[in-house]
């Protein structure tokens, strides 16, 4: 394999990942672009969905929302950059569309994986990483890159995620719950998954793992969600509600900046493999990640706080969306081992 010369940058345009767990995944591989380019500008090109995850982080000092969806926008926007005259761009995300911007900007250095058919749009094609050739969690595929582009002489032996911004984040959310008159230990709990139902556990079983924990620790439930997860996050605080637990509905109520500060001040979070759970992970909250469907290896939460419950099953991890027989991965986890797994670690 060859490793690249790094590049030589006093302006870095990083192009950030599309989805929420991979931009948490993500941040090592930031913070090592930092420590390599530690007098660069670096500014951060980031959908709006997941830009508010960098909003605090030091190694960013420039955050540039990109929610262009016409090609005349597309092509507004990289005009733009070409205005900034960056020295270099270092693309994790795998889109032939970011190096294309990349291109159009006129940027000199572009660093990427050669992968969609975007190789001869690079300056410096970085070839993926085969199975085996790295270690399987998320988090090594973006600090791969830096190090076969040059970027970074060796990897961490093992790597965790915390945001920097984890303890501004909790003032702010403990405040934001005091202001809905809630006081004292949060439980909060995201149900939903983007990816599609096979990743979801059971609601009633969320509420009862929910309802157990919180009545042992004489806490409030707070439930999250998209907006397309409204109705799913109502049933699950209804059942919580009907055990006499004070429970908060905050499904499709809170912008991604709203529910980092409030999942910050939460002193538990339940949740699936999703883009909640790797954010409340890298908040530094104890987590408890119920996994079927997907592969708790590759895109598990990197944190020591967090634990993973799942059952073994001939068809798991399947990968794929909705469950095309009995979900059996998932209804095989009952409610009192998550509560159990949760309240061990509460200890």
């Amino acid at each position: 394999m060859h490793v690249t010369e790094p590049p030589q940058c006093s302006t870095v345009l990083v192009r950030a990942t599309n989805w929420l767990g991979d931009a948490v995944m993500s941040v090592p591989a930031l913070r090592a672009i930092r420590e390599a380019y530690p007098r660069a500008r670096i500014a951060i090109v980031a959908k709006p969905w997941v830009a508010d995850i960098y909003a605090r982080e030091s190694f960013a000092d420039e955050i540039l929302p990109y929610g262009a969806a016409s090609y005349r926008e597309k092509l507004r926007f990289a005009r733009a950059l070409r205005a900034r005259h960056f020295d270099c761009a270092i693309l994790l995300q795998n889109a032939f569309e970011a190096a294309a911007m990349a291109r159009i900007a006129r940027i000199p250095q572009i660093v990427g994986y050669d992968r969609d058919g975007r190789g001869f749009l690079l300056t410096r094609p970085i070839a993926v990483p085969k199975p085996g050739e790295v270690a399987p969690h998320e988090t090594w595929y973006y600090l791969e890159l830096l190090r076969r582009a040059g970027i970074v002489e060796t990897l961490p032996a093992t790597v965790s995620v915390l945001l920097d911004g984890a303890d501004p984040a909790r003032q702010s959310g403990r405040a934001l719950f005091r202001e809905m008159q809630v006081d004292g230990e949060v439980i909060g709990v995201s149900p939903g998954a983007a990816y599609g139902s096979a990743k979801q556990w059971l609601p009633e079983r969320f509420a009862a793992a929910a309802t157990h924990v919180a009545s042992r620790r004489n806490a409030s439930v707070a439930v999250f969600g998209s907006s397309a997860e409204g109705q799913l996050c109502e049933q699950v605080a209804g059942l919580v509600r009907a055990q006499g637990i004070e429970c908060l509905n905050l499904g499709g109520q809170t912008t991604l900046a709203r529910f980092i500060d409030l999942a910050a001040a939460c002193a538990l979070f339940l949740t699936n493999d999703s883009g909640a759970m790797h954010v409340a992970a890298a908040l530094g909250v104890p987590v408890v990640a119920v996994f079927g469907a997907t592969n708790h290896i590759t895109t598990g939460p990197a944190s020591s706080l967090a634990r993973v419950v799942r059952e073994p099953v001939s068809c798991s991890p399947c990968l794929l969306r909705e469950c095309p027989i009995d979900h059996r991965c998932m209804t095989a986890v009952e409610a009192g081992r998550v509560a159990d797994v949760a309240l061990d670690l509460l200890k």
